[in-house]
């Protein structure tokens, strides 16, 4: 299957933290007869590719199924839903938006105090998530308690869509990318036998790749993900993070890891090999699952690779198709290399 047309399929699973079983699913389905593989109790996929060549070190690559979205946390007596969030989500990308509501998805509307309410100086901010409700059509708690109950997942309603120059807008882009990835490198075949982690719980603390390198005891890892592009007119040079278009971008630091500079280098190496462009980080920000990897057990030599992606945690994250398939030679090229190195 074409990569694009994989990460399609992937992007429109629900799957927010804690509630991945769809994305789950659809990776074994995926993968069935291709490798040997398992899930753990969290609801980690760790699976085993055999290669052509016996390696010296054992090899991890590792890529998130979970999204962010928002949970149910009490019906009000007017029937509509107050909510929390499942990850980190700017309110402002709240506010109007459809949503899923339950594994029966009933659609929803989130909305809050109408404008004409609101003081000057609430008029002046983005609103609190506090202050926002979900709309699910009903006229009392009662009604609304037929439906839907505490606890339950809420995904964003967004579409697949391919447009401008090579652009690409979805939800779940972090890190159904990653995911999709891995399951076509383990499809297409390795040089070296390499473990495959899909792990959940990234979005609310990296506990899945916790638990995944602790029982996998990699000697390195490749962690796979999105990263944050803010290559908007409005940023400033220093600002823009990262750029969309510009290639796959290799992390020297964020705020859980200092990457092995040996692998930062290499990558680099790799691409330039390859002929394919390659970027960056501009400010020390994020983290992903190589904060847990990298010190499980006695420690674990990691590189990430990741996609720059605009409006990151959104319903329309923005990647370049280009971006994703550079992405994917050079996490095959990386992995030969680090066997050699």
């Amino acid at each position: 299957m074409d990569l694009i047309n994989r990460l399609e399929e992937l992007c429109i699973l629900d799957g927010i933290s804690g509630d991945e079983n769809d994305v789950r699913e659809y990776i074994c389905r995926s993968i069935e007869g291709k490798c040997e593989y398992s899930i753990d109790p969290l609801g980690n996929v760790i699976a085993f590719k055999k290669g052509a060549q016996k390696p010296v070190r054992k090899l991890m690559i590792s890529a998130h199924m979970d999204e962010v979205g928002l949970i149910v946390t009490y019906i009000c007596s007017d029937g509509t839903l107050k909510f929390g969030t499942v990850g980190g989500i700017d309110p402002r990308v709240l506010f109007g938006r459809r949503v899923w509501v339950g594994k029966k998805r009933y659609l929803g509307v989130i909305g809050g105090t109408a404008v004409h309410n609101l003081s000057e100086k609430q008029r002046e901010s983005s609103p609190d998530i506090s202050d926002m409700v979900i709309d699910i059509g009903c006229s009392s708690k009662e009604e609304a308690e037929k439906l839907v109950s505490q606890g339950d997942s809420v995904v964003f309603d967004s579409k697949f869509l391919k447009f401008g120059d090579g652009m690409i807008k979805a939800k779940a882009i972090d890190d159904r990318a990653g995911c999709a990835i891995m399951i076509e490198m383990i499809n297409a075949g390795v040089e070296y036998d390499t473990w495959f982690t899909f792990v959940v719980q990234e979005e609310v603390g990296l506990r899945g790749s916790t638990t995944a390198a602790y029982t996998v005891a990699p000697d390195a890892a490749i962690v796979l993900e999105s990263t944050t592009a803010a290559d908007i007119p409005s940023s400033t040079e220093e600002k823009r993070v990262c750029e969309v278009g510009k290639g796959p971008v290799v992390s020297y630091m964020d705020r859980h890891t200092i990457y092995d500079k040996e692998l930062y280098r290499a990558a680099f190496e790799e691409a330039k090999r390859l002929d394919i462009p390659c970027q960056t980080k501009s400010v020390i920000a994020g983290g992903n699952d190589a904060g847990a990897i990298h010190i499980s057990r006695g420690g674990v030599k990691t590189a990430a690779i990741s996609l720059p992606c605009r409006y990151l945690h959104s319903p329309s994250c923005v990647i370049a198709a280009d971006d994703m398939l550079n992405a994917y030679k050079l996490v095959k090229a990386l992995a030969e290399r680090i066997h050699k190195i």
